[in-house]
């Protein structure tokens, strides 16, 4: 029987960024569900804090050198990869010299948050969905970690939707409580109207909040994760009535076995995504 495939797509992951409860989850997750007997491979970003030298980043030539438009603007895509010895798995990261170089993750040294982060959003996303194209792993289920993957299920739907290598894949949003005050660059619907999408299909990104974004990912997503053990009422509310398939909060000492369950649940679900 051949091993179902799970493609894990975070903002954060240690050892190479501290920990926080993404970074710390989505470091054991794919070992957990590799060790299960699934095949993964995992994504974040290279930001220009992470120590390439003390973590033995490299480039892939050979998957680096395709180029995104993003706000009808050129931008190159590299790939890094480095191992977990620990957990026997690699970590491919999505690099760009004008988004990912900067020495810090989502703000300044003043704490201000950077205003292109939804452009180094949507780059992130969409590098890692054309990192996987290239690769030729098609994956059974997408799982998207933080707010800069909350995008993603949104292009994995409407603009690779008809591409045959996700014709069959099923996308997972966890929600977390770590998020962002305040939202991101106004003119973002602006940007995402010009990858092609329709006025409704963007209508949360109006005010671009972490709120929205949440929903936003959860209206095109097949399964959702309370990533956080306490969400805010209204995003609790929203998913509940989402009729979406949903794995409630689980501890450390029982997550992965539940997490590969509802990989399971959703891979074999014929739902239809409800807005």
């Amino acid at each position: 029987m051949e091993k179902k495939r799970v493609l894990f797509v975070s903002q954060e992951i240690q050892p190479f960024l501290p920990e926080t409860e993404i970074s710390k989850k989505v470091r054991h997750l794919p070992q957990g569900i590799q060790e299960d007997g699934k095949e993964i491979r995992v994504f974040m970003p290279r930001y220009g804090c992470i120590n390439e030298r003390r973590h033995q980043l490299h480039e892939v030539i050979r998957l680096s050198g395709m180029n995104l438009i993003i706000n009808d603007t050129d931008h190159p895509l590299i790939i890094k990869v480095a191992s977990v010895p620990a957990a026997k798995m690699q970590v491919y990261f999505i690099d760009n010299e004008e988004y990912f170089k900067r020495k810090a993750v989502h703000t300044d040294e003043d704490g201000a948050f950077f205003d292109d982060n939804d452009e180094r959003a949507i780059f992130f996303g969409r590098g890692v969905l054309e990192t996987v194209k290239k690769l030729g792993w098609t994956p059974d289920v997408i799982h998207c970690h933080g707010w800069m993957t909350a995008m993603m299920p949104l292009y994995i739907r409407e603009m690779y939707g008809n591409d045959p290598h996700f014709a069959d894949t099923k996308v997972v949003y966890s929600a977390y409580n770590k998020g962002f005050e305040g939202e991101l660059d106004g003119n973002l619907q602006k940007k995402l109207k010009f990858d092609g999408f329709e006025d409704d299909a963007i209508a949360h990104m109006n005010k671009p909040t972490m709120e929205a974004l949440h929903k936003l990912a959860i209206d095109n997503s097949d399964g959702v994760v309370f990533g956080s053990e306490e969400l805010n009422n209204d995003l609790e509310s929203y998913i509940n009535a989402s009729e979406k398939l949903f794995l409630p909060y689980q501890g450390d000492e029982s997550y992965v076995q539940a997490y590969s369950e509802f990989y399971d649940k959703v891979i074999e679900s014929n739902s239809v995504l409800v807005d």
